[in-house]
């Protein structure tokens, strides 16, 4: 088999009768294996006026080993600190995607803030999944003239382990992508061109030094290296694209599930609507700035009644995967992504013995 195979599963989690934590959706969750063997997810709950927390709860398999449901547990973060709030009492805590980071004994959770500054990156670290302890906003030095500070910033994952930077240094990493000023897909839909600084429009990866202990007081949340990994190519990508769920190290090298937005034709004068589609990046193992393979077309995009309308209509946004070493299938990843910003859904990859031409 030589193509990447994806399979739904089904719908996981939708918004529960009478939780009012719950009342605008569930949708865009990280997940991760505990200790204990169990996998829990970590779905963005959305209450009145917009204000998300991050839940907890831990998936229900079947017995053929599909994930079916969830046990909700109850919640890992909410806004508290000030790059989590906003005035008027509203505020956001969204969009998490979780890796264990064996080299520092500990889960971190990256997350969307949403403060009056706009959307930030932030960090968070635990060692059960259960107790989180905050690490503030990610910081970045500037690059070749490009200045990251006071800029949106979205969709972010920490890599599991320690990468060569592209000196050949051991680095911890993140993959995050810079909302800059004219590259939001709105902006380019409404002008009908494409971004002018494609050096720009893209998902980055970003290094610091493997010792935390060097000469830095940021710690973890202070990246001093950058590179643009890629920029939006293909029609189903061609207005955006996001880092989606953490990458994974699989036997063709680091795969990574990203999304691609691009333009729907409508019938309403004046209207655009976007599509959220789902793609996969392969990064090599020994080099994971330099891309082994990328899709041309998406190997997700909505169809189902539940992913075509809901909050936001035409989504599907992958943010967790689960490799299924427990069940003994390593090539097999379960997909855990957001319904039009109102429910989860699950959907199965087959990874291939080797890359696709």
């Amino acid at each position: 088999m030589l193509d990447f195979q994806l399979q739904r599963v089904g719908i996981l989690m939708e918004p529960q009768p009478g939780n009012k934590h719950e009342v605008e959706g569930v949708l865009n969750p990280g997940v991760a294996r505990g200790h204990d063997g169990q996998l829990y997810i970590f779905p963005r709950m959305v209450a009145a006026g917009n204000y998300s927390r991050i839940g907890i709860a831990r998936v229900i398999f079947n017995k053929d080993g599909d994930p079916e449901g969830v046990e909700r547990l109850g919640i890992a973060l909410e806004p508290e600190t000030e790059y989590e709030r906003r005035p008027g009492g509203g505020g956001g805590c969204e969009d998490p995607r979780i890796s264990y980071v064996e080299a520092l004994g500990h889960y971190t959770m990256s997350y969307t803030a949403f403060s009056p500054r706009g959307p930030r990156i932030a960090l968070a670290v635990s060692e059960d999944l259960f107790h989180w302890r905050r690490l503030g906003l990610v910081s970045f030095e500037p690059y070749d003239g490009i200045e990251f500070e006071g800029v949106d910033n979205k969709d972010s994952s920490v890599f599991p382990g320690v990468i060569p930077d592209p000196s050949g240094r051991p680095a911890f990493a993140i993959l995050h992508r810079p909302l800059f000023p004219g590259t939001r897909p709105e902006e380019k839909a409404e002008d009908g061109t494409q971004v002018q600084d494609l050096h720009r429009e893209s998902i980055w990866i970003s290094y610091r030094d493997r010792d935390l202990s060097k000469g830095s007081r940021y710690g973890l949340g202070h990246f001093t290296y950058h590179r643009r990994l890629a920029a939006p190519e293909a029609p189903w990508e061609v207005l955006k694209i996001g880092c989606g769920a953490p990458p994974i190290l699989t036997n063709l090298g680091w795969l990574l599930i990203y999304h691609g937005v691009s333009e729907l034709s409508s019938l309403a004068p004046g209207v655009r609507d976007l599509c959220y589609s789902a793609g996969v990046m392969v990064l090599a193992k020994d080099k994971p700035h330099e891309i082994l393979y990328r899709s041309p077309k998406p190997i997700l995009r909505p169809e189902l009644p539940e992913e075509i309308g809901g909050v936001i209509n035409d989504v599907v946004f992958p943010t967790g995967v689960d490799r299924r070493d427990d069940i003994g299938q390593p090539d097999r990843v379960d997909v855990y992504y957001g319904m039009a910003d109102n429910r989860i859904g699950v959907a199965r990859l087959k990874v291939p013995d080797r890359l696709p031409k």
